[in-house]
């Protein structure tokens, strides 16, 4: 089966991004499939086109990649810009390019413009996948405030969403909201994944870590959705309890970076660290040896709905979880009680629960033993199974 992916942000794990679209691609191509993945160079890529169209082998996945630079710092229209360069030259390939099925990965939502055309003009199979609620949070996060204009990217969706064949959600609330919101024809859950593999090896303790302290570890973006301000609040508030065994790491980079380390430094926080962007593999160790991660974003609706690549890499890691989200992760993590969910606006609420995981060793064990567990019911290669068994049943091939 010829599968075409049109994904913007594909990376390996040499990069520091999320790698669901290169993980699952290459067990497709192990499988016997063919796939193509257009994408475009986000700043998180290790991707290192040449000329303004490349094509590349990555471990049997044949990689176009369109030289539109992206990055979370450029401002809106320009990202805006960006977006629609992609997706009009995705769309060429789209018409040309040998596919069985068409799978196209949202956000931006504009990707799901070469998957359209393909549907209506070379009659493929378009399976249409959202990573994230698009419009819903640039509503709620208030990044569009013009009402016609959030009517024009709903009315989009709408098209995306009534004419692909599946829908794939990464999570069972963003599937609800999506069948609730716009009804498509069918849709499925197939969220993102512990990369077990990639976590197997055990690395050494990373050099940063002092031997007397318990690090929690923040990883991603340091932006506008992550509110990682509550971290330096916690900070403040471990200094005032006399809590001197802990660090807090923020490993990524973002818009934010800059002022909360400048705040920081100005009330002389020395159990808060920033560290710089690291590709994947080398984020490992850092996972490996810390006390838990802190999956921290803001309290607005949409943000129940997400699967963050970095509670998936925790389970991996083995590494209880301590998050501020409060819809199916949250449930998640409360079934199978490997980490703790808490209230976004109260400091307190999350230096409670660091200074237990950093002083209870029964407590830790336990919830580490959990995460381990419920990582492997979110293996990558059992996922990756279970979506192309869907791809196959979309196309009529035999798997």
């Amino acid at each position: 089966m010829k599968i075409l992916y049109f994904y913007q942000y594909f990376s390996t794990p040499k990069g520091a991004w999320g790698t669901r679209a290169y993980e699952f691609a290459r067990r497709w191509v192990d499988a016997g499939h063919k796939v193509t993945v257009v994408t475009s160079v986000y700043d998180k890529s290790d991707l290192k086109p040449e000329g303004m169209l490349t094509t590349l082998d990555v471990d049997g996945i044949e990689v176009r990649i369109i030289n539109v630079k992206l990055s979370n710092k450029h401002n809106p229209l320009f990202r805006a810009w960006t977006f629609l360069i992609y997706a009009i030259i995705a769309s060429w390939y789209a018409l040309f390019l040998p596919a069985d099925i068409v799978v196209a990965s949202s956000g931006p939502i504009t990707v799901g413009l070469p998957g359209l055309i393909a549907r209506f003009l070379r009659r493929r199979p378009f399976v249409f996948e959202v990573r994230d609620l698009f419009s819903e949070g640039l509503e709620q996060m208030g990044l569009v405030k013009n009402r016609w204009t959030l009517k024009s990217i709903r009315f989009t969706e709408s098209i995306f969403y009534r004419f692909s064949d599946v829908v794939v959600a990464l999570s069972p609330s963003m599937a609800e909201w999506i069948v609730r919101d716009y009804n498509p024809k069918r849709v499925e859950v197939i969220p993102n994944a512990a990369d077990n593999e990639l976590f197997a090896k055990k690395l050494k303790v990373p050099e940063a870590f002092g031997s007397e302290k318990k690090a929690f570890v923040f990883t991603g973006t340091i932006g506008t959705a992550n509110n990682c301000e509550q971290l330096i609040d916690a900070a403040v508030v471990l200094n005032e309890r006399g809590i001197s065994d802990v660090d807090i790491y923020l490993v990524g980079d973002g818009k934010e970076k800059a002022d909360l380390q400048e705040k920081a430094n100005q009330l002389g926080l020395q159990n808060i660290h920033f560290v710089s962007l690291m590709p994947k593999e080398e984020l490992v160790a850092w996972l490996q040896h810390a006390r838990a991660s802190l999956l921290i974003l803001q309290d607005i609706p949409v943000f129940e709905t997400v699967s963050p690549n970095k509670f998936f890499d925790s389970l991996a890691a083995g590494l209880p979880v301590i998050q501020t989200t409060q819809g199916w992760i949250k449930d998640v993590i409360e079934e199978n009680r490997c980490g703790f969910t808490v209230d976004s606006q109260r400091s307190d609420s999350l230096v409670n629960h660091i200074i237990t995981l950093a002083q209870d060793e029964d407590v830790y064990e336990q919830m580490s033993m959990n995460a381990a567990d419920l990582g492997k019911k979110y293996d990558r290669s059992l996922l990756s199974q279970q979506y192309i068994e869907l791809l196959t049943e979309v196309t009529g091939h035999e798997s």
